[in-house]
């Protein structure tokens, strides 16, 4: 084993074995959003200098439900016996690289807007795939994100980081007959549908807790509410 997967690897132990961990699932119409997203890559590239991924999406979805739902953004002091709820969102990213699993962190996500979460996602991403990644850029997580989707994955149960109670897995984005609700009644629709994952500690959340928070990110994601900050 490499020093680096002999980290990860027991890192992954000491978090699967600290913790109560378990997994809760939504599934998440995204249609509207890749509309837009189709709409505006092309003048979100020139005006901001990266291309726009799904990935800022879901980030910023992320962070915004974390400030309804502070118990899914803090840690557990075991031992001194407390909790710390974060004032903050600072989003772990997983990036896979030819080193290994590395998780460089977006800091005060919860306060940019969807440039500011893409231009800090390619600059992290391409730090770690470069090797220039620092470990203060490594550090300082409250929260966590995996986009196993990327690589064709419906959806996994991942494993909640050290120091945190949960983290967010995105399925890929697969295209399949879904019933909708229209003015005209219900129909059946061929719609963007993924699946959002999210692994949690069961000491100090609730199963109740996994869903209020899942099913907010679901519901930012799918009203889809973006188009003052992508400029359409």
């Amino acid at each position: 084993m490499t020093r680096m997967r002999k980290v990860i690897g027991d890192n992954m132990m000491k978090a699967l074995h600290g913790q109560a961990q378990l997994s809760s699932v939504v599934e998440v119409d995204i249609t509207k959003l890749m509309r837009l997203r189709e709409q505006a890559k092309a003048s979100f590239a020139a005006r901001e200098g990266v291309k726009l991924s799904p990935m800022p999406f879901f980030v910023k979805a992320a962070a915004q439900a974390l400030k309804a739902h502070p118990v899914i953004n803090a840690r557990i002091n075991e031992d001194e016996g407390t909790i710390t709820y974060f004032d903050s969102e600072n989003i772990g990213i997983a990036v896979d690289s030819e080193k290994g699993l590395m998780t460089p962190v977006i800091k005060g996500a919860g306060d940019l807007n969807i440039a500011g979460i893409s231009k800090a996602t390619a600059d992290l991403a391409g730090k770690v795939r470069a090797s220039k990644i620092t470990p203060d850029e490594l550090s300082g997580a409250t929260f966590t994100i995996s986009n196993t989707g990327s690589r064709g994955a419906l959806f996994d149960t991942i494993i909640v980081p050290p120091n945190q109670v949960a983290i967010l897995g995105i399925g890929a984005t697969v295209k399949r007959p879904a019933v909708i609700e229209t003015a005209e009644g219900t129909v059946i629709g061929v719609r963007d549908m993924t699946y959002l994952t999210l692994s949690y500690d069961h000491r100090l959340v609730d199963g109740a807790d996994a869903a209020r928070y899942l099913t907010a990110v679901k519901a930012i994601l799918e009203a889809g509410e973006f188009e003052v900050e992508l400029g359409l």
